[in-house]
């Protein structure tokens, strides 16, 4: 397994390699000792959670207040459009948005720090595993519109499902100027 280290800092992708044979295929999806060497705590990750979604779903963008939310992010069946956004106002990159293809082909993990916003289209029917540093409280649930012109994520298929939630979503104008007030 290797790690790569991407334009938004502190966001990471372990690339691991699946042993393929007759029989299918084995690897790894998570390594104590290369999460260390790379300055996680692996110890510190304490809920797993899943999603399922069909295909077209955005699901996003969301963020933990406070001191955030570091979480690994998988991809277990099918494909996704990953996308993150740097919301930490002291950041170089505030503002700006990451995204990369997570499938159940090549079993990356996405590492995302805390304070950066999060959001998936499924772009097949899928399964989406989180590792997820604290015990989730809805009262620090931060989201923004998933279609906001002023971050112009492209979703690369047309989006069919949308949760209330995420339609109701404020304006990334909104978000900037409470955090960075």
């Amino acid at each position: 397994m290797r790690v790569e280290r991407t334009a938004i800092d502190g966001v990471l992708l372990f690339i691991p390699t699946p042993h393929r044979d007759e029989r299918g295929l084995f690897t790894r999806t998570f390594d104590v000792e290369i999460a260390a060497g790379v300055g996680l705590d692996p110890a510190s990750f304490v809920q797993d959670s899943q999603s399922r979604s069909h295909r077209g779903t955005v699901r996003g963008m969301h963020g933990r207040a406070g001191r955030g939310e570091a979480k690994l992010v998988r991809c277990a069946r099918g494909a996704i459009h990953d996308v993150l956004v740097d919301a930490r106002p002291d950041s170089p990159t505030f503002g700006e948005s990451f995204s990369v293809l997570l499938d159940d082909e090549a079993f990356v993990t996405l590492y995302v720090p805390p304070g950066l916003l999060h959001g998936f289209q499924a772009l097949s029917d899928v399964d989406v595993c989180y590792r997820i540093d604290r015990g989730h409280d809805p009262a620090e649930d931060l989201s923004v519109r998933y279609d906001d012109p002023d971050l112009g994520i492209g979703w690369p298929i047309p989006v069919t499902l949308v949760s209330e939630r995420d339609r109701a979503a404020e304006s990334w104008a909104q978000l900037a100027g409470r955090i960075r007030a």
